[in-house]
Parts: C-alpha cells; sequence; structure tokens
C-alpha cells in the first residue's frame, strides 16, 4: 500500500505553491505515494495558468478520502486567507503556513498520512504574525514536545548531520564540546538505524584547517571534539575523526562513510548544495514521525512566475515516500 505524504504548500505569497503543483504535475510522485496537499486551494487553482496544468481539484476533509490519482489534486483546503500579493511579507501568510504545518503533523501524529514533505516559508511572515518559531525545525520540535531534532541533509548516496545549525560561527563554537559530539554521535545512529540504514559508519568534520593540525591552528580538536568521538565509540558507535572538511564531504560521497557529522551551519549546507542544489533534501530527525523539506527558501523574488524549479519539491516528496514505511505505526 502506497504511504500517504501530507505536503504543506508554505508560504502563499512564496514559491511553494507552484513548486508544489509543479511536482503533482509528476506521473511518478503518484506511482510513490498518495500526495495530500495542506493548504489554500484558491491560491493554487490561480496558478493553474501559470503552470500550464490541467488539474482537477477535489477537497477533502481527510487523507482517507484521496483518490490518489495523477490529474487530480488532491487538498485539506485552508480557505481563511485574504488577499494575497506575491513576494510580499504578510502576516496572514504567516499565520497560514503554520497551520498547515500543524496539520500535518496532527496527520503523521494520527498516523492519517505516514510522512510529510514541506514546502518553504518565510520566517519575516511567520515573525510578523507572532508565530513563536524561527522555522519549520523548532514548529514541529514544539508541535511534537521534543527538545532538540536532528536535521539530516541527503543528496545522492551523502548524509549529512549538523551539530549546530542556526548559530553565529563564533557561538556555534562554544556548543562543541565533547559531550555535545558524543550525544549527537549517538543520536544520529538511532536516526540512521529508525530509517532502515544498516551500515553507518561516522566521520565527524574538523573545524580548523587540518583539523587543527595538533594543535598548530587551534584547539578545538584536541580539547572536545576528538574527546568526544572517543566517548561515542565507547557507547559502540562507529565513528572517526575529526577529519579535515576540505576532504570529508568528497570521501562520504564517494562512500567511504555512510555519514559526516558538519559541526556548523554553512560548513555541511556548502557541501551539500555545491554537489547538487536541487536535490540536497533536509530530514528533521529525532520526531516522531517523519518530516522532508527542500532546502531552499521561499525566492519572493520571483515567486508567481511559473520559472521556479519543482525539482527540490519533487526530491523530498520521493524521499518522504522511500523512507515512511520505517515510521509506520510508530
Amino acid at each position: 500500500m502506497k504511504p500517504v505524504i501530507a505536503i504543506t504548500m508554505g508560504d502563499p505569497a512564496g514559491i511553494g505553491p507552484e513548486i508544489t503543483l509543479g511536482s503533482l504535475n509528476k506521473k511518478e510522485i503518484y506511482d510513490l505515494c498518495t500526495p495530500v496537499v495542506i493548504g489554500n486551494a484558491r491560491v493554487l487553482e490561480n496558478l493553474f495558468s501559470v503552470k500550464e496544468v490541467d488539474f482537477t481539484l477535489n477537497k477533502i476533509e481527510k487523507p482517507s478520502e484521496a483518490k490518489g490519482e495523477f490529474g487530480t489534486v488532491d487538498i485539506i483546503d485552508f480557505p481563511d486567507l485574504p488577499e494575497y500579493e506575491f513576494g510580499q511579507v504578510n502576516a496572514a501568510n504567516g499565520e497560514a503556513a503554520f497551520q498547515y504545518i500543524k496539520h500535518a503533523a496532527e496527520l503523521c501524529q494520527s498516523n492519517e498520512a505516514q510522512a510529510m514533505a514541506t514546502a518553504p516559508i518565510n520566517k519575516e511572515s511567520l515573525k510578523a504574525a507572532k508565530v513563536p518559531y524561527i522555522g519549520h525545525t523548532e514548529m514541529l520540535a514544539g508541535i511534537a514536545n521534543i527538545d532538540d531534532p536532528l536535521t539530516m541533509f541527503e543528496v545522492r548516496n551523502m548524509r549529512i548531520f549538523f551539530l549546530t545549525r542556526h548559530l553565529s560561527l563564533k557561538d556555534a563554537i562554544g556548543q562543541m564540546t565533547k559531550e555535545r559530539v558524543h550525544d549527537y554521535l549517538v543520536r544520529c545512529d538511532a536516526a540512521l538505524q529508525q530509517l532502515g540504514v544498516e551500515n553507518r559508519k561516522f566521520a565527524v568534520a574538523g573545524l580548523n584547517p587540518h583539523s587543527g593540525e595538533n594543535g598548530l591552528f587551534g584547539t578545538e580538536e584536541m580539547d572536545e571534539i576528538k574527546p568526544g568521538i572517543e566517548l561515542a565509540k565507547e557507547s559502540g558507535i562507529d565513528a572517526v575523526g575529526p577529519v579535515p572538511a576540505d576532504s570529508v564531504f568528497f570521501q562520504a560521497l564517494n562512500g567511504r562513510y555512510d555519514a559526516v557529522l558538519s559541526l556548523y551551519h554553512d560548513q555541511g549546507h556548502i557541501a551539500a548544495k555545491m554537489t547538487d542544489f536541487h536535490r540536497t533534501i533536509s530530514i528533521t530527525n529525532g520526531l516522531p514521525f517523519l518530516r522532508t523539506s527542500v532546502d531552499h527558501g521561499t525566492a519572493f523574488d520571483i515567486a508567481g512566475q511559473g520559472i521556479a524549479s519543482s525539482v527540490s519539491m519533487e526530491e523530498s516528496i520521493k524521499l518522504a515516500a522511500k523512507y515512511a514505511p520505517h515510521f509506520v505505526g510508530k
């Protein structure tokens, strides 16, 4: 039986609605799953001519009512949306995007959907709406009552976890303690196990040039990172490092490691996006349900023009369908 994937269309003023439609214009998506959109039917319908698609909208109350047929967009409609303008920060849009996400999470928690795939939201619109979260990860952590979910990127055969996320580099370095490195490696291993990954060899990226060269270029590797890796190994985790960051991602891409623990935001983001920007997909691990996402923003400058690529959204839905069976009934 095909999994139900709840697809949130993102901020109505961004590219989320059109890349959602672009994804659903691919029959292979329907071959892999039953996609159910959570969003605003009017916004999507207004984009039919822009995207040059011939769809039938099927408004439903719950996923079990979905037809799951190519050419039909099954949508749980949230109609309460004032007039909107593409490319503009708007509190109503921020609130709407939050409600789509909240409902998709509820569907996953009740197992009415087996995973959720999310289109981009706008942080300024969320702030204008006084939504008390800065982004998807924080929202889902709050909804699921989880303290510190894990972010993982998957692109081609490379997986990247992040020790720190939205922190300044100075503050991120302060978080690179041996206790945190140990804790994250243990949790990352559990996350991959949850996804059904049998081989789980980790490499931890270095912070300084040449991983500090035994203290010549910094001592963080000697003082905190390597001791954290050793603690993880004592806990049964197959981990090595720190491996210099200028080579570890290339090695992972070529199969030497099953996953890399990136120490800070841009370190792993650059590696993934230079490998394949459009096919870099984010997975939020550590939740009681599966969430995948595009790893780009709302692109307000091109929103509503029908020119945004839907490749990332397609890949996000495919990845959700791939891993969803490991979360059924969890």
